[in-house]
This record gives C-alpha cells, sequence and structure tokens, in this order.
C-alpha cells in the first residue's frame, strides 16, 4: 500500500526550476513534495554549467599563462596537472552543492522523495512508494544528451557532458561530435588544457548567431589548434587503434578520423518519456510539453512546465520560468513568457552573449532596422589588456526602440546585463546613451554603439541651419 500526500504542490525535478519553485513556494508557506529521482541540482550542478564553467575557467588560466609575454612576462610553458583541475572541477561543485541540498529544503518544510515519478492519472502521481494528489503540479524534469542515429555509435564508449568531468586525465586525441554552444566551449577548452582536438559538425557552427558573430569563434578556435570541420557527416562510427574511428563525408569526399575519445554534443532532448504523460492527458512533442505563453499545459489545467521540458535550454530561463509560474499558482495572475528577454551566452573565448533577436532573425522576420556597432579593437580598455577580438552588435528598430544586442568578447556575458534590462524595461537607445560609463571598461562599446544611431541627425540641413540660426544671436 502506497502512502498517500496531499499537497498543494508537487515538483518533479530538482534542477534550477523545479528548485526556484519549490522554494519559493514554501517561502509562502504553501505544502511542497519535490521529486528527484538523480542528484539534488539537477544538470547545472553536477553535470552542466557549474563543472563546465569550471573546467572553461582552469583552460583560460592555461591560455592566459601561455599569453603573457605579450605584457613583457616572461614564463615557462604551464604544466597541467589533470587530477588536480579535476579536483578544482569537484571543488566548485561540492562548495554550490549546500545551495541545492535536501536538507535545506527540508529545514524549509518540503518533502523530498528520491525516486522516479509517473502520473497515474490527471492529478495523481506515483514516487518511492508514496501517490501524491495535488492541486497543482510542475514539471521541472530537465534533460539529457541526445544521441544522433550514427551506425555503430552504440557499439563504442563515447563520452557526453554527464560523463566527461568525472575523468582524472586528459583526452589525448578527442573528437568533439556537435558545434553548438557545449562542443565549441568544450573543444576550445580541451585544446588548450592539451588535447589534440577535432569539431565536428553537420553545418555550420553556432548556426544559430549571425554569420560574422560565428566566424569570430570559429578564427579563435582554429587560432589555437583545433581542427574545425564544419558541413561534415559521420556516417559511421567504430573501435579504432587509437580507440575510436569515425568514417567521414564532406563535399561528397569520404575519410576517416582516429581519436581516442569521443564526445558527443549534438543537443538535448527533453525527459518526458518516463512520466506518464498520457496517463494525465498531458499534450507533449518531441521538444517537450506542450504549453501556453504562460508555461501552463495546453491540455491539463493543473500541470505547469519549466526549463527544458518547456524549450528553457538554459539555467537563467528555467529560473526565469520558476518564478513565471509561480504568479498563477500561488496568487492567481496572469503569468506570460517574454521570449525577447532572455540572454543567450556561449562560453567561449571570445564569448558570446546576446538578448532579443539577432540581425538574422530581423531580416528573416521582414522587420525594418539598423545594426549598429562598434569594435572591440576601438576600446580603450580592450587595447589595453590586449583583448581586442570582437565587437557590439545592437538592432535599432523604430525611433530608437531596442530589438537586440549582440556581444563578441572577452566577458560578453558580464556585458550583456545593460542589454538585457534595457529589453526588459522597455528602454530606448537614447536612454542608453544617457548614462555615465566609468572609463576605461569595455562595457563604454554598447553606449559607443547607441550613439552611432544618432550621427545621422548631425548631418541634416534643418538641424545644421538651426545651429546656424543660433550663432547670430552671440
Amino acid at each position: 500500500m502506497s502512502k498517500l500526500l496531499k499537497p498543494d504542490l508537487c515538483v518533479i525535478g530538482a534542477g534550477s526550476g523545479g528548485l526556484t519553485v519549490a522554494a519559493a513556494a514554501r517561502a509562502y508557506g504553501v505544502s511542497v513534495v519535490l521529486i528527484e529521482q538523480n542528484k539534488m541540482g539537477g544538470n547545472r550542478l553536477n553535470y552542466g554549467c557549474v563543472p563546465s564553467k569550471a573546467l572553461i575557467a582552469a583552460a583560460r588560466q592555461v591560455h592566459d599563462i601561455r599569453q603573457a609575454n605579450r605584457f613583457g612576462i616572461r614564463t615557462s610553458a604551464p604544466e597541467i596537472d589533470c587530477r588536480a583541475v579535476h579536483k578544482h572541477i569537484r571543488g566548485v561543485i561540492d562548495t554550490l552543492a549546500p545551495n541545492d541540498s535536501e536538507q535545506r529544503l527540508l529545514q524549509s518544510g518540503a518533502q523530498v522523495i528520491h525516486a522516479p515519478a509517473r502520473f497515474f492519472g490527471k492529478d495523481v502521481i506515483e514516487a518511492g512508494g508514496y501517490t501524491i494528489k495535488a492541486r497543482r503540479f510542475v514539471v521541472a524534469s530537465g534533460s539529457s544528451p541526445r544521441v544522433p542515429p550514427i551506425p555503430g555509435l552504440d557499439k563504442v564508449d563515447f563520452l557526453t557532458n554527464e560523463t566527461i568531468f568525472e575523468r582524472k586525465d586528459l583526452p589525448a586525441k578527442l573528437v568533439v561530435l556537435g558545434g553548438g554552444s557545449v562542443g565549441v566551449a568544450m573543444a576550445q577548452a580541451y585544446q588548450r588544457l592539451g588535447s589534440k582536438v577535432t569539431l565536428l559538425e553537420l553545418g555550420r557552427i553556432l548556426y544559430k548567431q549571425d554569420l560574422d558573430v560565428a566566424d569570430a569563434v570559429v578564427s579563435a578556435l582554429k587560432s589555437e589548434g583545433v581542427d574545425v570541420r564544419q558541413n561534415t557527416s559521420v556516417t559511421r562510427v567504430e573501435k579504432g587503434d587509437e580507440g575510436i574511428r569515425l568514417h567521414l563525408e564532406s563535399a561528397g569526399k569520404a575519410s576517416v578520423l582516429d581519436g581516442s575519445h569521443l564526445l558527443v554534443a549534438a543537443g538535448r532532448i527533453p525527459n518526458i518519456s518516463e512520466l506518464g504523460l498520457n496517463a494525465a492527458g498531458i499534450a507533449y512533442s518531441p521538444d517537450g510539453i506542450t504549453v501556453d505563453e504562460g508555461l501552463r499545459s495546453v491540455t491539463n489545467s493543473r500541470v505547469y512546465a519549466v526549463g527544458d521540458v518547456a524549450g528553457g535550454h538554459s539555467t537563467h530561463a528555467a529560473n526565469y520560468h520558476g518564478g513565471l509560474v509561480l504568479r498563477p499558482i500561488l496568487f492567481r495572475l496572469s503569468a506570460e513568457v517574454r521570449h525577447e528577454i532572455v540572454p543567450h551566452v556561449t562560453y567561449t573565448d571570445p564569448e558570446i552573449a546576446s538578448v532579443g533577436m539577432n540581425e538574422g532573425e530581423a531580416r528573416g522576420r521582414g522587420i525594418e532596422h539598423r545594426v549598429l556597432r562598434w569594435n572591440m579593437a576601438d576600446n580603450d580598455r580592450a587595447q589595453i589588456e590586449h583583448e581586442t577580438n570582437g565587437f557590439i552588435k545592437v538592432l535599432a528598430g523604430k525611433n530608437g526602440a531596442i530589438l537586440g544586442a549582440t556581444i563578441v568578447g572577452r566577458n560578453a556575458a558580464e556585458l550583456i546585463h545593460v542589454w538585457a534590462l534595457a529589453l526588459s524595461k522597455g528602454l530606448s537607445l537614447r536612454d542608453m546613451t544617457d548614462y555615465v560609463a566609468p572609463y576605461p571598461t569595455t562595457g563604454e562599446i554598447g553606449k559607443r554603439a547607441a550613439v552611432t544611431y544618432f550621427q545621422e541627425m548631425t548631418r541634416k540641413p534643418v538641424l545644421r541651419g538651426l545651429l546656424g540660426g543660433l550663432r547670430l544671436f552671440g
């Protein structure tokens, strides 16, 4: 006999989205049951953002040491202790883990069940010997690595983000399959740490980005020694003398690539197949649960979805979703996702950070726009630090409206904040020229780009005539 629980809210998944919902609901005194079948903290803490950025940080240190001669500093080649790098990654995870711990939720008064969850009706879930009948449900079950249907791939050992960070040694010849944000960042990081890396992409690297944006990263990867192969398909995989052998095809020509390890970074699939969604009358697709503009299931009004299962695809999107669904769940207020205010970041060097529309999207939707651009090479702080690779692109709409912004450069993720705020608050380019930027900072590029929007006004005959007339009065 299972034990019956009747909370106000049942949350499936203890990743960023689920924890945001559960913790906030408990803060308001709402009864909460949280179900997680794997590790607390989900993909973000254990396999995704945290370990990957810790690895990237270590790789950046190596790169900066190698580049120190730009400042007149002579150094010997850095020695890389792979076990110490692994210890650094684990140390970061262990330091942050208490923030997402079961103990912290239990102290707030939530109940945590460690087990798979499955719907058995529109308002019934079973998990770990419990039957949970809740007023509302939030599905925040995250996603898993997508494994492409390549012949032979299931017969060889390969790495994903869920396994690569457990390695205590460095892959000698790493092949990265997938040229999206994860693939390019991992390719660069492992190349910097000493692996010989080949990056394979079926189409164009970072295809969602404007071509000039993607090219800036591709050029950086190539300059650091990464073998970048675009428009290349893998027709077959098998074991090889060095570990793994891939049969490739590009422009109609076949070739063979040998590597010691293969990292599959070919996208993500939502974790919904084992949830029994049909039993709950929850509509879904391969992309996740079908939700309305407020993240509510279109076919079961008791159920909401946040994060990867609702198309979030980032930790901050999951957090945003989590805060959003609390409005209707707790306060009966309306909620609507504003996709345009959610930033996107690719953690390469240079980084890519964007919010709102990019140039390709605006052109494809037939939206009238101007592109405002300022190069890092024209920024004093970037010159001081020898970090001149990159630029900012701002899309300006009618009357100085901000349609979007993309920044390419070191620490671009830190520089996009002000543009994310501008979009969320409906600020204009005039607003972006009114503040005082400290000097010298790379953030000045944003204001410089905004100012260029008004340069055409200085050349208008009417305005010049007005200035000439005013000079007559002394």
